[in-house]
C-alpha cells in the first residue's frame, strides 16, 4: 500500500522530489498512524460493500471505517454486523487491494462479536473505532481490544473518538482527559490514533457550523480540541497521533481551510464523508520542498543553535523545531515531497478526481 499509487508514474515523477514510500506491511505504529491520511467512512449496510472498498482503494483511499454506529438504523444492526464480517473475510481472501480497514462499533461487546464472526479470516481487519469514548466506557473498550488481540494472536488497533458531553463540559473535562490519558497510556501499543468527533460536540450545544466556518471558529468546540491536544498530543513521547474532525460539507474551499488549521494545531489526517475529499486532504499532506529542506537542516545537527533557512525567509532553531522536523520527515516518507515549483494547485489538478 502506498499513497498516490493510483497516479500514473510519469505524473508522480513530475510532481515529486521524493516519492511516497509503501507502508502496508509496517509494524511501526507511529508511521501507520500518520499514513491514515483522510479516513473515509462507509455504512456497513451499503450494497456492494466489498466492491465499493476495492474501488475506493484503486482511487487512492488508504484508510476506511466500516460504520456500525450512527450510519446504521437500529433495526438494520444485526444485518450490518454480518455484512461487515463477510466483507472483511472476502477482502482478506481475495487478491484485490484494500485500504487499512476499521470497524466502528456501538459497544465493547461488538468488538468480540466481530472477531468471533471472522474466526481465522481477520487478515483485512486493521482495528476498531470506539465512539463516545470517555471514562464511563474506556476501560471496557480497551479490555475488549486486549481480548481481541489475544484471540487473534496479533495486534489489532483501537481508535477512540472523543466526543461525549462529559468531555465537552468544562467542569468535567479535565477529569475526563486525565482518566483517558492514563488508560490510553497503559494500552499505548494498541492505540493507533485518537479521533475527534466535532459533530457530536456541536450537538451538545445545539450548534451546526455552516460551510463558511471551520470548526476552529466555533469557540466552545475549539477549546475542547485545544485541551485534547494539550493532554494527548504532546511530542515528548507521552502523546498520540490526533486526527482531525469530519468536514461535513461537500465544499472544497472550506475543507482546505479547516485541514490547514488542523495541521497548524498539531492534528494529522482527517475524517471525510465523500471520496472526492480524500485527494484534497492528501494533497495538503504532501511536504513542500522548503519544509523538507528545513527539516533536514534541523535534524542534521544535535548541538543546538540557530541558523537561517536556505530559503532566507526564516530562522531555524535546532532544538525547539526538532519535534516539528521529525514529524515533517515522517510525513515526507508517506506523502512525498513536492518538487521545486510544484504548488498545491498543481497537486490538486492531478490528485483530485474531476
Amino acid at each position: 500500500m502506498r499513497h498516490f499509487r493510483h497516479v500514473p508514474g510519469p505524473e508522480i515523477r513530475r510532481l515529486f522530489h521524493r516519492q511516497p514510500e509503501p507502508f502496508g506491511d509496517t509494524r511501526d505504529r507511529e508511521l501507520l498512524a500518520m499514513a491514515l491520511g483522510a479516513t473515509l467512512y462507509v455504512p456497513a449496510t451499503r450494497p456492494g460493500l466489498t466492491e465499493t472498498i476495492v474501488r475506493r482503494a484503486h482511487n487512492g483511499v488508504c484508510s476506511m471505517v466500516i460504520d456500525l454506529e450512527d450510519a446504521v438504523a437500529d433495526h438494520e444492526l444485526a444485518q450490518a454486523k454480518r455484512r461487515a464480517a463477510d466483507t472483511l473475510a472476502e477482502l482478506g481472501a481475495g487478491h484485490e487491494p484494500y485500504p487499512l480497514l476499521f470497524v466502528r462499533v456501538r459497544d465493547p461487546g461488538t468488538v468480540r462479536e466481530i472477531v468471533n464472526r471472522l474466526g481465522a479470516d481477520t487478515k483485512a481487519l486493521t482495528g476498531f473505532v470506539f465512539p463516545k469514548f470517555d471514562s464511563s466506557c474506556a476501560a471496557d473498550y480497551l479490555d475488549a481490544l486486549d481480548t481481541a488481540c489475544g484471540s487473534l494472536g496479533r495486534t489489532v488497533y483501537g481508535m477512540p473518538v472523543l466526543e461525549s458531553p462529559a468531555l465537552v463540559h468544562r467542569q468535567t473535562r479535565d477529569h475526563e482527559l486525565h482518566t483517558i490519558a492514563r488508560l490510553l497510556t497503559a494500552h499505548r501499543d494498541r492505540v493507533l490514533a485518537v479521533r475527534i468527533g466535532a459533530t457530536d460536540m456541536c450537538s451538545t450545544f445545539g450548534i451546526r457550523r455552516d460551510s463558511e466556518r471551520t470548526i476552529y471558529d466555533v469557540r466552545v468546540v475549539a477549546d475542547v480540541i485545544a485541551d485534547i491536544v494539550n493532554y494527548l498530543g504532546r511530542s515528548d513521547g507521552s502523546g498520540f497521533t490526533i486526527t482531525g474532525p469530519v468536514w461535513e460539507y461537500f465544499d472544497v474551499d472550506g475543507l482546505l481551510r479547516e485541514a490547514a488549521l488542523d495541521r497548524a494545531n498539531g492534528i494529522q489526517g482527517k475524517t471525510v464523508i465523500h471520496p472526492a475529499q480524500v485527494a484534497v486532504v492528501h494533497a495538503l499532506s504532501v511536504v513542500t520542498l522548503e519544509e523538507y529542506s528545513d527539516a533536514l537542516d534541523i535534524l542534521g545537527t544535535d548541538t543546538g543553535g540557530v541558523a537561517a533557512s536556505e530559503y532566507r525567509n526564516k530562522m531555524n532553531e535546532m532544538r525547539p523545531h526538532r519535534s516539528w522536523a521529525r514529524r515533517t520527515l515522517l510525513r515526507a516518507r508517506l506523502f512525498g515531497v513536492a518538487d521545486r515549483g510544484v504548488s498545491l494547485t498543481d497537486l490538486m489538478k492531478v490528485l483530485v478526481e474531476p
